[in-house]
């Protein structure tokens, strides 16, 4: 049985249509990344999911029934914003929200001491928590969000402000946490991470659910989306191009919709001010899709180079 199924849901602010007929589910032991650009409904998704805002249309039930006050119990939401007491010591105010969840105040304690070990938070306990570095407060968030043993993990960004050793050790904890039949559900622009971590995804792009699916069978419905050239000249003004970057010496190239790798490989061929020694048809990464995907939508202006891959919040 699903853990959360969104049918059809829709949602609008004013005259603005934030969310129009998104359908996903997500299941036991699976990681599920909900992504999108600035804007996309994302986030209105997931605070229509926690019941912080009521859909307008469309259905949403958790452990197979609508949204009841015992479910807070079962689930670990770090929200955008985040959720810390400033000028609180660490250590009793993660033991006070963890009460919030449900447990009682020595079991909270004896389950905080270990998680602050592995996270490296043991010896700055009775600091305030505004004291605390940006990935220190991060992993407290992280602490806060699955000390209670929830069913269902709801986690925006949650290697925000995290260096490289603290990333792969969270990313140790998310796959333990599936491993033990949890289910996940990450929002992040970080598309390497989600390549990584997810089992299934949906993009939402200007409200609408337009990519949903494995990963993997993503990722080779778009086979041949992506190029890979080495040579001289210049290859991010070519048509039908909607994305070019350059990566060790190596051109990566992201197609638009119906254009084959043949008529790049032509244009190539024709152009006497580019010379080609290496072309190669090559499997898209998900950020590869993400651009094409939400482009040919018109949820991100065409761009160039980095600028068309910053996805934030939405």
């Amino acid at each position: 049985m699903a853990v959360v199924t969104v049918s059809n849901v829709s949602k609008r602010f004013g005259r603005v249509r934030a969310v129009e007929d998104v359908s996903f589910e997500v299941f036991p032991g699976e990681i599920f990344g909900i992504l999108g650009p600035n804007g996309a409904g994302k986030t209105t998704t997931i605070r229509m999911m926690m019941s912080i805002f009521e859909q307008d249309g469309g259905t949403i039930t958790l452990f197979g029934e609508p949204f009841r006050e015992e479910h807070k119990q079962r689930i670990g939401y770090m929200p955008e914003e985040r959720g810390l007491y400033k000028d609180q010591k660490l250590e009793p105010t993660l033991v006070f929200l963890a009460t919030l969840k449900g447990l009682d105040d020595k079991t909270a304690r004896a389950r905080l001491e270990p998680w602050m070990q592995r996270l490296d938070l043991w010896e700055h306990r009775n600091k305030q928590v505004q004291e605390l570095s940006k990935g220190m407060q991060q992993k407290a968030q992280i602490i806060a969000t699955l000390i209670h043993e929830p069913d269902l993990v709801v986690i925006d960004e949650p290697f925000t402000g995290l260096d490289p050793v603290n990333t792969r050790l969270v990313k140790e904890i998310f796959q333990e946490q599936r491993q033990a039949g949890r289910a996940i559900i990450m929002s992040t622009h970080q598309m390497h991470q989600v390549e990584a971590l997810c089992n299934r995804i949906v993009l939402i792009s200007r409200g609408r659910s337009v990519l949903y699916g494995p990963v993997s069978e993503i990722k080779r419905n778009f086979a041949g989306n992506a190029i890979i050239l080495e040579g001289e000249g210049t290859f991010d003004q070519l048509p039908g191009v909607l994305d070019a970057r350059r990566e060790n010496g190596l051109w990566h190239l992201s197609l638009g919709a119906g254009v084959s790798p043949q008529e790049i490989f032509r244009a190539l061929a024709s152009n006497p001010e580019v010379a080609i020694t290496h072309f190669e048809v090559a499997e898209p990464s998900l950020e590869d899709i993400f651009v094409n995907v939400v482009q040919e939508e018109g949820g991100l202006a065409p761009t160039e180079g980095q600028a068309a891959r910053e996805v934030e919040h939405a």
